[in-house]
């Protein structure tokens, strides 16, 4: 008997593809993008100081907080072995 490999679920956008933490090349799970966009709106934490607390460039704080990064809604999700 073989093992029994418990299936995952996906999240896709309208035209199908991952995206989220559920995309190949995600570095940044959904937890902290969510975390880095609270303590931005509601703290008033600055770009440079969420850089240095989550070691990722301003750049990409930048755009999480802007909704230009991981701004897409989920459409559906996908079962996957």
């Amino acid at each position: 008997m073989g093992t029994q490999v418990s299936p995952r679920y996906v999240a896709l956008n309208e035209l199908g593809y991952r995206i989220g933490a559920s995309h190949h090349n995600c570095t940044i799970p959904d937890d902290v993008v969510s975390h880095i966009r609270d303590l931005h709106e509601y703290e008033g934490v600055g770009y440079r100081r969420l850089a240095k607390i989550f070691s990722i460039s301003r750049g990409a704080v930048q755009k999480i907080c802007k909704y230009r990064l991981r701004a897409q809604a989920v459409h559906q999700w996908r079962r996957v072995p």
